[in-house]
């Protein structure tokens, strides 16, 4: 998979994976099919947000703890992640991340306050965390057509499941929010069921991963430098997807229709433009130029009317799916680590970002104004093209030469997102 820092792309890996994309065994498909709903329980949550303050009488920054619960053990799994996939295999990681998901959105649904649903959401992102870290490398291990179709495969996965989870959250939850949790938990055991029948176990790694491998990684510069800049980005993305919906401040449905068209663009933009606009014009500019356009766009958002902010919300979709496939092939390319303690390493560390912004949002505001949460949110996508500019040349150190030792590890060990 290469990197390009600029100029038009030849033999751009993403269009040659594409043609393969939908010719895939059913193990795949199983797979793919379970990550769309992983995804979902993500931004399940949006569209019932206020519902679920009014419901359990909480505050908009006590019901923001749902994401930072739910991504802060994400991050600290990371560490864990590999270390049980590589002894117990990728099969069983999945279906262990899935039953936990099973039992935890379950339990969310019947909370009887915001502390036990912020408690089970903490149980569900160990959960997913153990499914979606593993869940490339599976596709990729089982996918026809390399592993750029796999990647796609899996990107237009997060953003189907980005695009249906608030969707679903507001049919359900328009009716109580307890309904979308007990929906999550439904799909899970379908798609466990799913993975059970059509997945056989992957080859293991010749090397176990210990528990501070991933760690050791993040001593590579250009995968630190990667880490870092995804890092002040998920701040910026999260604070679009955890703060907004109290901004917007609509019914469920209509909110869930705003974070549908979201997840739209951002499905669009990560499987269908990025890749071109890599092959025209180089990665690490895309990737710099959409940092700061989402910037702009957060910014506008903060201060622009309620028909501007949702405008701007639906539109940061795009910026967000473009990042999202950029980051990944970074990851996944520019360390000298094998790809799955790479990956761990640098969601290690971009996943904290995921759990910050949620939680400091709402408070910024009660500090300030409405508007700053926003400011803070523009500024941190910024420092993510700033560290993009300034460390172009870590990005890509040794790029060329790592392909091929990468493409050797695509069958078992490839893992992102």
């Amino acid at each position: 998979m290469s990197i390009s820092t600029g100029g038009p792309a030849e033999g751009d890996t993403f269009d040659a994976g594409a043609g393969g994309l939908l010719r895939q065994p059913k193990a795949v498909w199983a797979t793919a099919g379970a990550s769309v709903v992983a995804f979902m329980g993500i931004g399940l949550v949006d569209p019932i947000l206020p519902s679920i303050a009014k419901g359990l009488d909480a505050t908009a920054g006590q019901v923001s703890l749902l994401f930072t619960s739910y991504f802060l053990i994400t991050a600290l799994a990371m560490l864990v992640t590999g270390f049980v996939s590589s002894r117990i295999g990728g099969r069983r990681t999945l279906l262990l991340g899935l039953a936990l998901v099973v039992v935890f959105a379950g339990l969310s649904g019947t909370s009887g306050s915001v502390g036990e649903l912020v408690g089970f959401r903490a149980g569900w992102g160990l959960g997913n965390a153990l499914f979606v870290s593993t869940a490339l490398a599976v596709i990729v291990g089982a996918a026809a057509g390399g592993s750029a179709a796999a990647i796609l495969l899996y990107e237009s996965a997060l953003g189907l499941g980005m695009a249906c989870g608030p969707l679903l959250g507001a049919l359900l939850g328009d009716a109580s929010w307890r309904y979308p949790f007990f929906g999550t938990a439904f799909l899970m055991a379908i798609g466990f069921l799913c993975i059970t029948a059509f997945l056989k176990e992957q080859p293991k790694p010749a090397r176990r991963t210990g528990l501070l491998d991933p760690l050791k990684a993040l001593g590579h510069g250009g995968l630190a430098s990667v880490a870092a800049s995804a890092f002040f980005y998920n701040y910026t993305f999260f604070t679009v997807l955890a703060f907004t919906p109290f901004v917007l401040d609509m019914s469920p449905y209509s909110s869930g229709a705003v974070f549908f068209a979201w997840g739209v663009l951002l499905a669009v933009f990560s499987v269908l433009v990025a890749p071109r606009m890599q092959a025209w014009f180089g990665s690490l500019k895309v990737l710099g130029g959409s940092l700061v356009l989402l910037a702009a766009d957060v910014l506008v958002l903060g201060y622009g009317s309620h028909t501007t902010a949702v405008v701007c919300t639906i539109l940061s979709g795009a910026f967000i799916g473009v990042n999202n496939t950029v980051y990944t092939e970074l990851a996944l390319g520019v360390s000298d680590a094998p790809r799955p303690v790479a990956s761990a390493g640098y969601n290690f560390v971009r996943w904290f970002a995921a759990a910050a912004a949620p939680f400091f949002a709402p408070r910024i505001e009660e500090w300030t104004d409405i508007h700053i949460p926003f400011v803070v949110a523009a500024v941190t996508a910024a420092l993510g093209a700033l560290v993009v500019l300034v460390r172009r040349d870590a990005l890509t150190h040794e790029a060329a030469e790592l392909e091929e030792r990468h493409a050797a590890e695509d069958g078992v060990t490839a893992f992102a997102n």
